[in-house]
């Protein structure tokens, strides 16, 4: 290897953030496409399997700082759950359990027929149940958005994910630990993992409310302070097998109910969390390769197709028992298309395993993809037409 690739290689990832970074920014400006859209489209064209300007292989500092991202977002998310909210009108959750299993179903249905063995079959099924925070909380961020949909939206994909995750678990506990054979047994095993991924992030955020009860009352910004437990919270549930994933929703939630207003932290971290961002759909994106893409195309659009009309149709079911018009009902199932950061960090996961999900089910390749690109752009359509955005993108 010569010096000069060699130099390339070293600062490869910093490039393509900057080529990410400046595409999203024209995109946006000059034709009002949602920045996060743009970061996948470039993360997957610079991909090691496609033009191969990012180095092979995901593990190291790249999979790590992805998923601080992703810990950084969910933070946020579980942070703007109103748990009063949900006890108030239950039918929330109602919607998102009958949402989440009956896109189980059609989706289990629709890969079993497709001729995928059960194992992948069900693996592909649970993860389709998610709706990625990470992509909602950045386009509603983006398009400064408020009102019955987006809050919907926002409570419903923290929802599925904890449901997703709890699904995931069994299944790839009975996957890879298969002599025991027991479905009580991958249960309990999820169940724990829950539990103690929940417990890590509870106890967090009542300790850090507890320390800044006790700081400089001058000291109004919580945003380091956030974003340093986060950080933590993330290595430590990595390290330990646990879900960052519920770890860092239950922190925000713990966060914004245990403690009084006594300051303020910026909204999606400023600019930690839009490097971060940018790295984060680079990143899932530039895990896809081309060929399991094209493979799987045909069952992706298939599993696109029946999960989407699962998640509007129960949406819409529970409409007006939860509060909301039919049309706004239709409209928060159809921005529950996003899925792809939220899966493909899950499958990454799953790497110390030794299980190669990512390499094995080609229609998750192509779902993932497709709802990368489109998902964002989905997500601003449907929060334009419910008219939630505040203001027109700046020109």
């Amino acid at each position: 290897m010569t010096f000069s690739t060699e130099l390339i290689a070293e600062i490869a990832w910093p490039l393509a953030l900057l080529v990410a970074w400046l595409a999203g920014e024209m995109a946006f400006r000059w034709l009002n496409l949602p920045r996060i859209a743009v970061y996948a489209m470039t993360g997957f064209a610079l991909a090691p399997t496609q033009l191969g300007f990012l180095p092979a292989g995901t593990s190291g500092p790249a999979l790590l700082l992805a998923n601080i991202a992703f810990g950084l977002i969910l933070f946020e998310a579980g942070y703007r759950i109103n748990l009063r909210w949900l006890r108030a009108n239950p039918w929330i959750a109602v919607t998102s359990v009958v949402e989440a299993g009956l896109s189980f179903a059609v989706v289990y249905i629709v890969a079993s027929v497709a001729g995928l063995a059960s194992t992948a079959a069900l693996l592909l099924a649970a993860l389709a149940m998610a709706t990625s925070p990470a992509t909602i909380l950045r386009v509603v961020n983006e398009q400064r958005s408020a009102g019955q949909v987006t809050e919907r939206l926002l409570h419903l994909s923290v929802l599925n994910c904890v449901l997703s995750v709890l699904a995931f678990k069994i299944v790839v506990g009975l996957a890879v630990f298969h002599t025991s054979g027991s479905l009580l047994h991958a249960v309990r095993g999820s169940a724990f993992v829950l539990a103690a991924s929940a417990m890590a992030g509870a106890v967090a955020g009542i300790a850090l409310s507890a320390l800044l009860r006790h700081l400089e009352p001058a000291q109004r910004d919580n945003t380091l302070a956030f974003a340093i437990t986060v950080i933590t919270i993330v290595a430590l549930t990595h390290v330990l097998q646990l879900s960052p994933v519920v770890a860092a929703l239950t922190f925000g939630l713990a966060t914004r109910h245990r403690r009084s207003f006594f300051g303020r932290s910026q909204r999606g971290f400023g600019a930690l969390g839009d490097i971060l961002a940018v790295l984060l759909f680079v990143f899932v994106a530039a895990t896809l390769d081309w060929r399991h893409v094209v493979a799987g195309l045909g069952t992706g659009l298939a599993v696109i197709g029946v999960r989407q009309l699962a998640k509007i149709a129960s949406v819409g079911a529970f409409s007006y028992v939860s509060g909301i018009s039919l049309r706004k009902g239709l409209l928060v199932g159809l921005g529950t298309a996003p899925v792809s950061a939220f899966v493909v960090l899950m499958l990454e996961q799953t790497r110390h395993l030794g299980v190669h999900l990512v390499d094995d089910l080609a229609p998750l390749a192509a779902l993932a993809l497709l709802l990368e690109i489109l998902g964002p752009v989905i997500v601003r359509r449907t929060l334009v037409a419910a008219r939630e955005v505040a203001r027109a993108p700046e020109a």
